[in-house]
């Protein structure tokens, strides 16, 4: 009986812990089950908010068989409680301290910005811009994707900009919950995406929506902000007064991590780019319009640099360039026909209004957008 105790509380002190994490962590086979399914997140979430409990069990359970053993057994009985017991703090000392999302991408401490700077080699880097009563902010992606959020206060307001590498995903966000503000800390990954963790009531929050997915919350989304990518020479030319957050000196080999991203040839499966079309890693444009998404690959709107589609019931137009990085979306509306009545002509006067479009790896727009359509031009 001893010997069972002593089995079941050594279990209740690894698998738990290493369930935790694995369940929210990029590890083999831990983000990919079916679409939108949250089994393993709703385990995880218990985990995190239970794993004091679970851990004081195991410890009670081999308190008990491991005083008697260590006192009255032999050397290998001995070692048989030692062995179990090293173990299972190598795994707390793992999986509490070392993988765990907040322990490995830290946020910024140094916050600078300053007037765009743009050489040859900084020219076509990706940005993601947000401007909001006039001032305009550029966050350089292989920057916030390692730190995954950033916090600034853009025209008089605060605003979260966060970045999903695994995803190629950008999005910003109020950091309100209920009106109140709100402090988030990388907590892992649902399907491959950024989750946070908002720290009034521990409630978990996909990046790629703000929709909060576990926890008192669940259902809730937070506020998105408007953005765009860019390249940093077009914001410059856009915004010549804007400002651009600049590399924090305290990570400059993990910002080096991710040399390469913009352009999809980072040497990294979770973040690379497949040049082949509908493949996991290939990127595509995902729109959403009058509550139809829609997916457009990258290789079509490369090689034609413009599409015209129906979206929604409306004429959208997506374009390409002038950067072999940047694209727009655009809704075409009639505002006018004007008819002359001695010659009979007709004259269309149309007005475009920017559509809010991300570029995405293919996996990650089908998953949270499971109805998603996508465009084919042969049809």
């Amino acid at each position: 009986m001893r010997a069972l105790l002593f089995l079941l509380g050594v279990l209740l002190l690894i698998i738990p812990e290493i369930l935790r994490v694995y369940y929210i962590m990029p590890f083999p086979g831990s983000q990919e089950n079916v679409a939108t399914d949250l089994r393993q997140v709703n385990i995880a979430y218990w985990l995190h908010g239970n794993i004091w409990w679970v851990r004081l069990i195991g410890l009670a359970l081999v308190a008990g068989p491991a005083w008697h053993y260590l006192r009255h057994g032999g050397w290998w009985k001995r070692l048989a409680v030692v062995l179990p017991l090293a173990l299972a703090a190598l795994v707390y000392y793992a999986f509490t301290f070392r993988f765990m999302a907040d322990k490995m991408f830290l946020p910024p401490t140094v916050k600078q910005l300053a007037t765009p700077a743009v050489t040859d080699s900084t020219a076509n880097s990706l940005v993601v811009v947000v401007v909001r009563e006039g001032e305009a902010r550029a966050y350089p992606i292989e920057l916030i994707g390692y730190h995954h959020q950033v916090v600034d206060t853009i025209g008089g307001e605060a605003v979260m900009i966060t970045y999903c590498t695994v995803c190629r995903t950008g999005r910003a966000f109020k950091p309100q919950v209920n009106g109140q503000p709100e402090r988030f800390r990388l907590v892992g990954m649902d399907h491959f995406n950024a989750m946070f963790e908002d720290g009034r009531t521990g409630s978990w929050w996909r990046q790629v929506s703000g929709e909060c997915i576990a926890g008192p919350l669940k259902g809730q989304h937070l506020e998105e902000v408007p953005s765009t990518q860019l390249t940093l020479a077009e914001f410059a030319r856009l915004h010549p007064q804007g400002l651009v957050f600049m590399p924090d000196p305290n990570f400059t080999k993990r910002y080096a991590d991710l040399k390469g991203f913009d352009d999809g040839t980072i040497d990294s499966h979770l973040e690379y780019r497949d040049t082949a079309s509908w493949q996991p890693k290939s990127w595509v444009v995902g729109v959403v319009h009058n509550g139809v998404a829609r997916a457009y690959d990258w290789n079509d709107l490369t090689r034609d640099t413009l599409i015209g589609d129906t979206l929604g019931g409306d004429s959208v137009l997506l374009t390409y360039g002038p950067s072999p990085i940047s694209f727009a979306v655009y809704r075409i509306s009639l505002l006018e026909t004007i008819e002359d009545n001695s010659s009979g002509d007709v004259q269309r006067l149309f007005e475009q209004s920017t559509l809010p479009a991300y570029q995405e790896f293919w996996h990650s727009w089908r998953t949270f957008h499971p109805n998603t359509t996508r465009y084919l031009p042969e049809q």
